[in-house]
């Protein structure tokens, strides 16, 4: 059943409802976590996201190029857990930075209906409105435009998937979330670096890490700050797999035995 959300307040307060869950936006979280605290009912909150695209010298730049491609744009880039900001090693970073440009400028964006289309419309005109204004606010700072950095003329809400470098901590890029085809790209001295990067921001939803380096696999795993690391892959959502980030990126767990732990109250009985 779908209501509106001046209702929401009162389904959650109802004492028939126990618990509740959430996907959506920081603000609305917060909302909704406020009103079940209030009732002292079990919240989950699955918020938003800018996750980091680690990449290492040790890892193959032609995949890692491809699957950041994907990783960035899939459904049009409005996804929580896209990858958005890449990290990558100076000693790969030039390679690299080519050849993600170059493959993110090849993108097909048009009618979301063709299946020639491989980057689709923003879903609002604000929306596309933000994505403008935060490359906007990056380059009056100084920021660089490897490819795109522009909407696309004529009906629909379109923008070209776009690569941005050079970014610097005023940057309103580096902070808040860009949902839309909008890709942040740094170049990082190593893997102190990379992590202080990854967990700079409020987010802290999911990663991505690419190496072939057992060590340096395990020391992302153990240092970034978000509800999952995925190595020499994309994040991804799959049902047995707990689903939910730490910070502004929600609380909680959904998906597999811990999703659904997270609705259970454990019961303890002792018997003499």
């Amino acid at each position: 059943m779908l209501i509106g959300s001046s209702e929401v307040e009162h389904v959650i307060r109802d004492p028939r409802v126990t618990a509740v869950t959430l996907t959506g936006s920081e603000p609305a979280g917060r909302s909704v976590a406020a009103i079940a605290g209030s009732e002292v009912k079990k919240s989950v909150l699955e918020l938003g996201g800018s996750d980091p695209f680690i990449v290492m010298p040790s890892a193959d730049l032609d995949r890692a190029s491809g699957v950041a491609v994907t990783a960035r744009v899939q459904n049009n880039g409005q996804s929580c857990i896209a990858a958005k900001r890449f990290l990558v090693h100076t000693a790969v970073y030039d390679e690299f930075a080519e050849l993600f440009a170059s493959k993110m400028a090849d993108l097909r964006v048009g009618d979301p209906m063709d299946p020639a289309t491989q980057v689709g419309p923003i879903a609002t005109r604000p929306g596309r409105a933000e994505i403008a204004e935060l490359v906007e606010d990056a380059v009056a700072k100084g920021a660089t435009i490897l490819t795109g950095g522009s909407s696309v003329d004529g009906p629909g809400w379109f923008y070209r998937p776009t690569v941005v470098t050079d970014l610097s901590d005023d940057m309103r890029l580096v902070m808040e979330e860009a949902f839309g085809p909008v890709a942040s790209l740094y170049r990082v001295e190593d893997r102190d670096h990379a992590a202080r990067i990854a967990n700079q921001t409020t987010f802290g939803l999911s990663s991505s890490v690419w190496t072939s380096d057992a060590d340096e696999q395990d020391f992302f795993v153990r240092e970034l700050d978000a509800g999952a690391v995925f190595i020499n892959g994309m994040t991804a959502s799959a049902p047995d797999l707990p689903f939910g980030g730490t910070k502004a990126s929600g609380i909680g767990r959904e998906l597999s035995k811990e999703g659904i732990r997270e609705f259970t109250n454990i019961k303890t009985v002792w018997r003499a």
